[in-house]
């Protein structure tokens, strides 16, 4: 309450205790005692034949350099990773695209990057700036990260085991390695 008896401001995004994954509860014995929702692992014998959504045409799109956009392959690769995990059916398709597709640009921004340098020519004065495709990859990893932070924590909060291993975002960085080979 400010001094002039208006409510003014409030919590913070972002602020405040942070969720517990269910593992977390499950193993504290649910102290809040409400009804928790426990995804199911599919074992071997009741596994369906639920399959990947198809990847949208515009992540298969040839690019203008002639080389192929690897967000269909990051998709699948993601889209595996949750269905082992049991949690695709919680995270929305539309978020692992968007993912995949920040992923792939990221990728397009290091290999020009790695091909014209990190200095650009100012268009109008001649001179030297900074190249252009540094600020965008930042951007594109920043935006990767915030993604990938959400998927996981939703996996986080839907699995009933911890999970400490390899996960696609780990991968992100040899996708890179192999894409400058041309190994894609």
């Amino acid at each position: 309450m400010a001094k002039d008896g208006t409510a003014r401001g409030g919590a913070r995004p972002g602020s405040g205790r942070k969720p517990k994954a269910l593992s977390e509860k499950i193993e504290a014995g649910n102290p809040g005692g409400r009804q928790l929702t426990v995804l199911e692992f599919p074992d071997e014998a009741d596994l369906k034949g639920a399959d990947m959504p198809a990847p949208k045409e515009y992540m298969k799109a040839k690019q203008k350099t002639g080389k192929d956009l690897c967000a269909e392959e990051v998709f699948r690769d993601t889209w595996k990773w949750l269905k082992e995990r049991g949690c695709e059916k919680v995270v929305n398709t539309q978020l692992i695209e968007q993912y995949a597709m920040m992923v792939s640009r990221w990728i397009q921004c290091e290999e020009c990057i790695s091909e014209y340098g990190f200095l650009a020519k100012h268009p109008t004065t001649g001179n030297a700036i900074a190249s252009p495709y540094v600020a965008m990859s930042q951007q594109y990893m920043k935006q990767v990260n915030q993604t990938w932070y959400q998927i996981f924590q939703i996996v986080k909060e839907n699995c009933t085991v911890d999970y400490n291993g390899a996960s696609p975002q780990d991968d992100v960085m040899e996708r890179l390695l192999r894409a400058r080979k041309g190994q894609i």
